[in-house]
């Protein structure tokens, strides 16, 4: 057992798009990331995926409609739906995700 310090870790990643692992959770990843710019448009078949922004904001686009999803807030993207996100500016984020997805 050893605690995080999400600041420190958020601290040390100077690049986007890269998802860091900052611990494990009953075959969860806890993920964080940096982001800006447009992701690819993707799905996953067989996991389902949480955002939860810390700093920032960023809109999630799915097939038929977007949403804003701003610091504090968090959003799951259930499997087999597409989704893209795109932030104006930084983002920094948590990921909550299975050890079996793939970015």
């Amino acid at each position: 057992m050893q605690k995080v310090n999400i600041s420190e870790k958020l601290n040390a990643i100077n690049d986007y798009w890269n998802p860091r692992i900052a611990g494990r959770l009953n075959g969860q990843l806890i993920k964080l990331v940096k982001f800006k710019g447009e992701f690819v448009k993707h799905k996953h078949d067989h996991e389902d995926e949480m955002f939860l922004v810390i700093n920032g904001s960023f809109t999630m686009h799915y097939d038929n409609r977007s949403e804003t999803i701003n610091e504090g807030e968090f959003v799951i993207i259930p499997r087999g739906i597409n989704h893209k996100p795109v932030a104006e500016n930084e983002v920094s984020a948590m990921l909550f995700e299975p050890e079996s997805t793939i970015n």
